[in-house]
């Protein structure tokens, strides 16, 4: 079926899909509204449902990646949700809607959607954080990260990995057409080059196939989640009195399942003196800061880390600027921000990589 043709900026086209989808789900609410609620610097579009009882739900509609493995994606979402019912991290991530028992998703041909339940608000972290926020928010992503270890052996792998990324950016890269595709000199898809392959050599130096993966959300971008502060006044189980907690989750764009420090460089940017939401930028000077190395010692405390995790770490790095910022920026990020982050990619992040020193982070956990 072909479907509505639909520009960025179009949002009565994307009306329509939503309305298309809301009918194919099927439910017998009414749609009463519709507002988009996206962030400025994706592709994706979300809007908000409101509904003829007066709750409301999520759809996300994209064309960025493949139906196909955004359909595996909310499978394995759903089933993670399932598998944390009854652990303190219950009802954290916003589930997708189900349709015959399955994860519902719509699909035209060229555009595909997901709905998604609502979930509770409640406070978002401040942009720079205190030491003690940093703290209390590395031992619950620990928590996290320890329940989602528990139930990765539940949930099947996904068809795309760091390694099959990596593998088909060198075959982009190897094409005479590079400079083109990717809008970037021939010197640039050579840097580009060797930092994939070195990426996948060290993929096979560690070992990589036998590392434990778990569902990892990787963009813990500050309004991606929200926070909770457990006091004497709060009733039901968490953490000490005082502390942060995590209390929602959404957004799901880059949900993986791979190895659990995939989600520190994000983690990192959380925890900078910088802050994390004033300026779009993915220098790797955050993994080093003193305020990180407070993060991980916490986060050891409760999921200790091995000193190849820590090794890893500017691999996990490059692995993001390589696959999200130059290999899936054109379908992600609105082209100005695409063509000024591949551009830094190479004079800058990469370059910086080289001369990260990961061994106060190693000091941390001996």
């Amino acid at each position: 079926m072909a479907g509505i043709m639909t520009t960025f900026g179009d949002f009565d086209g994307h009306r329509q899909i939503v309305e298309r989808v809301w009918a194919d789900f099927g439910d017998r609410r009414g749609l009463v509204d519709v507002v988009e609620v996206s962030a400025s610097v994706s592709t994706n579009r979300v809007f908000r449902l409101t509904l003829d009882d007066a709750s409301r739900v999520f759809a996300k509609v994209s064309s960025y990646g493949s139906y196909f493995l955004f359909a595996e994606d909310h499978d394995r979402i759903h089933r993670c949700v399932q598998l944390l019912r009854g652990t303190r991290y219950e009802g954290l991530l916003a589930d997708v809607l189900t349709k015959d028992g399955r994860a519902y998703t719509w699909y035209d041909g060229r555009i595909w959607a997901v709905l998604y339940r609502e979930v509770d608000y409640d406070t978002t972290l401040p942009a720079i954080l205190t030491v003690s926020q940093i703290e209390h928010f590395a031992r619950e992503i620990a928590g996290f990260h320890q329940a989602c270890t528990d139930v990765a052996a539940s949930i099947p792998l996904t068809s795309k990995s760091i390694k099959s990324d990596a593998i088909h950016l060198l075959e982009l890269l190897e094409s005479p057409f590079a400079p083109r595709n990717f809008d970037l000199p021939p010197e640039h898809i050579g840097v580009l080059w060797r930092h994939t392959h070195e990426f996948l050599m060290r993929l096979e130096a560690v070992r990589y196939d036998e590392w434990t993966k778990i569902p990892v959300l990787i963009d813990w971008n500050l309004g991606n989640f929200s926070v909770s502060t457990r006091t004497s006044a709060n009733a039901g189980p968490g953490p000490a009195d005082g502390t942060l907690r995590l209390h929602s989750r959404w957004d799901y764009d880059w949900f993986r399942i791979e190895p659990r420090v995939l989600d520190f460089y994000f983690l990192s940017r959380v925890s900078s003196k910088t802050g994390d939401r004033t300026q779009f930028s993915y220098a790797s000077h955050t993994l080093t800061e003193p305020r990180f190395l407070r993060f991980v010692a916490a986060y050891h405390e409760v999921f200790p880390l091995t000193e190849a995790d820590i090794a890893f770490l500017p691999d996990v790095y490059r692995f993001f600027i390589l696959n999200y910022v130059v290999r899936e920026g054109a379908r992600f990020f609105r082209p100005d921000y695409c063509a000024r982050f591949r551009h830094d990619a190479v004079v800058r992040y990469l370059p910086d990589l080289e001369r990260l020193d990961v061994s106060p982070l190693l000091k941390v956990i001996r």
